[in-house]
């Protein structure tokens, strides 16, 4: 028996980035690359984010999102990438809200179009 997963198209990360670039919008991609422990997310979820500050897609939940949107912002304005790393051992995690006890790491790039 065939397994066929329905992908909602309408709110496919990289679907939408695809449809973004194509309306000429300057697009980064957020991947979480690595996980230890409780994370919200696993690896290879995706958020992407547009030069407006709208995004679509997760890669941990709560508040660690806005810290990523913000770096990605920045990283569409230098078009360096980054590596950014959240982890319950860090201050910053409990400043965004990564206290489940895991820690992610998460690489943000912009995507040329």
């Amino acid at each position: 028996m065939e397994n066929h997963a329905h992908i909602d198209e309408s709110r496919d990360p990289l679907i939408i980035a695809e449809r973004w670039i194509s309306e000429g919008k300057d697009v980064a991609i957020a991947t979480v690359v690595e996980t230890w422990g409780s994370a919200p997310r696993r690896a290879g979820s995706h958020l992407v984010i547009d030069a407006d500050g709208n995004f679509q897609g997760s890669v941990s939940g709560g508040c660690v999102e806005g810290a990523v949107v913000s770096e990605a912002l920045e990283t569409l304005t230098t078009g360096k990438p980054k590596m950014l790393e959240f982890g319950v051992a860090d201050e910053t995690a409990w400043r965004v809200g990564l206290s489940c006890g895991g820690r992610i790491k998460v690489y943000v790039e912009r995507l040329a179009g």
